[in-house]
């Protein structure tokens, strides 16, 4: 499994979290999808971790999160890396 890993600052808590509601399901229809947790660390930054089958499938995300417009989000970085361990 590999994950994708973003970490953002909010330009608008409220309108991003409102977001969420379009945001979550389309990434849970993606290909090879198999958790994910998006994570308010405080009132001006954020992140994000998505799971999936394949490296390949992760990096799509990626790729995705990257050409997405800014809006009340702003993206300060995008990883992805194999899952070694989980629980």
């Amino acid at each position: 499994m590999y994950a994708v890993v973003i970490s953002v600052s909010f330009t608008d808590q409220s309108a991003a979290q409102a977001s969420l509601g379009e945001l979550v399901p389309r990434v849970a229809a993606s290909p090879g999808f198999v958790a994910g947790y998006w994570i308010a660390l405080s009132e001006h930054k954020g992140a994000s971790v998505a799971v999936f089958e394949s490296e390949a499938q992760a990096q799509a995300l990626e790729a995705q999160a990257r050409s997405a417009p800014v809006g009340a989000v702003a993206v300060n970085s995008i990883e992805v890396g194999e899952v070694i361990a989980h629980a």
